[in-house]
């Protein structure tokens, strides 16, 4: 699956994505073939960060 590239976009994406149709960060990248530290270094280069309790970036 192609995901945004742009920061931000790739923010609110992940975010929808967590919020509509996964559980967890590990359930998404599993289904979608994404790499979950690539991931979480793309989005920690602009301040956010992972919250399993609320299942989201911010």
């Amino acid at each position: 699956m192609n995901i945004p590239n742009d920061p931000i976009i790739l923010f609110s994406f992940i975010n929808t994505k967590l919020r509509d149709y996964y559980n967890s960060l590990d359930a998404l990248c599993d289904d979608m073939n994404l790499d979950k530290d690539e991931l979480e270094k793309k989005l920690k280069a602009i301040g956010y960060s992972y919250d399993e309790k609320q299942n989201r970036f911010r």
